[in-house]
């Protein structure tokens, strides 16, 4: 049980990555990377290995697990889509709880590449970088946006024009020839760097302010484009042969629909690029190399954030998440990049909690069923709040502590694509995901059709058992679970009222 010494709301670290799969982690089983130290974080505390994200995009994901509501509820289910000034992201209900709230990097909850139209988020503490290759050759603006640009100007970096990513127009800093991967900007000068320096300065700021706080920083590594440091790349580079292929059996996607066939023809839907057919073995090995060697490197820069904690004696008084809005692709299933599919590497992400108040319960691998959306209603159950009657999101609290059998948090978990992009102009691709303890259960609406894997037998997805004779009645089980799950989404606001 949680002693009454360890009801003092903790403080709140949110470490949020971007397109960062679930396998790309030393505590998750990846015998390549380097992640001591978060592998760490999950040795200290609770490693959930089955959490799922509730879109495979990111400002419906971001939206859903900052406000613990699904995506079609906060009303942003798409990419291009602005988060109504009425719905209330975690940061508000801290804010107004006596929290101090800080934000850096990407928040992406509104719509617009280099400009985010901020909500009433409860942010005292802001600073905003939307994207990690900042351009000052369109328009200033940018730059008035984007505080990693005046970071690097103070650094003497007035031209990007190298580091940029162009698939059309290769960098004379691609590597072997692949021109999907590039070496980087420097370690100091890199993205991730920067969010790690605002971080500390946000630690040590406020260690003697009286009153709890939180800080979301979301870093945009891994996303695409793959260009790490190329000090990160290089010990990678010594053995590339070892770097496995990507899971992917020629011929499987004749039987999983025309979106993941487009897909396997040009990731984003854009001819020639990452054409999986066009690409030499080496080519993705390359690009899953710079993909680790990124998250590598968020470790480093994780690592420093923690010991920023410790020299200021916050560790223990600090609840910290480590998680991701989505996966990636990463030429699985012969698809690169993010669309509307439902694959573990697509909606299957790390998550980590160190939470000071678990007591014994630490270096605890938990297999529950877990929803990002399930975040929001856990921390304030953790800060000893009430949970607004909009939030949808279940809390996992009980488990953290260990109050409660892991397998009786969610029976399933749910996830959804109502055209999030709009990568497919003529097309409409809803899509509704189901996966239970066994079985993962795929719906293209409008098409009669979908998958069906049997996770047990088939972890890679890859014989899709929709027309299987023998599973039609598991199927048809699984399909009314499914429409229960996608009425119990429906907004329960507003409450209602009493009826004389």
């Amino acid at each position: 049980m949680v002693s009454e010494s360890d009801k003092k709301q903790p403080n709140i670290l949110w470490i949020c990555t971007d397109s960062q799969r679930w396998d790309t982690l030393g505590c998750t089983g990846n015998e390549f990377v380097r992640t001591p130290n978060v592998d760490g974080l999950a040795d200290k505390g609770t490693l959930f290995t089955r959490t799922y994200c509730q879109n495979p995009f990111c400002m419906p994901s971001r939206a859903s697990f900052m406000t613990g509501r699904y995506p079609r509820t906060s009303r942003v289910r798409q990419n291009g889509q602005t988060l109504p000034p009425d719905e209330v992201i975690v940061s508000r209900t801290l804010t107004d709880a006596g929290y101090l709230c800080g934000h850096i990097g990407r928040l992406h909850v509104s719509a617009g590449r280099y400009a985010e139209r901020r909500t009433n988020d409860g942010y005292a503490f802001w600073h905003y970088s939307p994207v990690p290759f900042p351009d000052w050759r369109d328009s200033h603006d940018h730059a008035a946006v984007n505080e990693y640009t005046y970071w690097l100007r103070d650094r003497g970096i007035t031209d990007l024009e190298p580091y940029i990513w162009n698939p059309d127009k290769p960098s004379p800093r691609i590597v072997r020839g692949c021109k999907f991967v590039q070496a980087g900007i420097e370690t100091e000068l890199h993205h991730t760097t920067w969010c790690a320096e605002k971080a500390i300065q946000f630690i040590e700021a406020n260690t003697t302010i009286g009153s709890p706080w939180m800080l979301n920083l979301n870093m945009i590594a891994p996303h695409h484009p793959f260009d790490p440091p190329m000090e990160f790349l290089e010990r990678y580079m010594e053995n590339l042969d070892e770097v496995p292929l990507p899971n992917y059996v020629s011929g499987e996607l004749e039987a999983k629909g025309k979106f993941q066939q487009l897909a396997h023809d040009g990731a984003y839907n854009l001819p020639g690029v990452f054409r999986y057919e066009e690409m030499s073995d080496e080519d993705h090995r390359l690009v899953r190399a710079a993909y680790w060697a990124d998250v590598d490197l968020i470790d480093v820069q994780v690592g420093r954030i923690l010991e920023a904690l410790e020299k200021t004696g916050e560790t223990n008084s600090t609840l910290i998440i480590f998680s991701s809005d989505h996966g990636e692709m990463l030429g699985d299933h012969g698809i690169y990049l993010k669309g509307p599919f439902f694959y573990d590497p697509m909606v299957r992400v790390p998550l980590i909690i160190s939470y000071p108040g678990a007591n014994g319960n630490k270096g605890n691998s938990n297999d529950s069923l877990v929803e990002l959306v399930d975040i929001v209603p856990t921390l304030l159950e953790a800060a000893g709040l009430p949970r607004s009657p909009g939030i949808q999101g279940q809390s996992f609290y009980s488990t953290l502590v260990g109050t409660e059998d892991e397998s009786a948090h969610r029976e399933d978990v749910y996830c959804e694509h109502y055209k999030a992009s709009n990568m497919f102009k003529e097309a409409r691709p809803y899509l509704t995901m189901l996966r239970n303890d066994r079985y993962k259960l795929v719906v293209l609406h409008g098409e009669q059709w979908g998958e069906l894997y049997d996770m047990e037998s088939d972890p890679t997805e890859t014989n899709n058992l929709w027309n299987d004779p023998d599973l039609q009645s598991t199927k048809a089980d699984l399909v009314l679970r499914l429409c229960d799950r996608m009425a119990w989404t429906a907004d329960p606001l507003p409450e209602r009222e009493k009826f004389f």
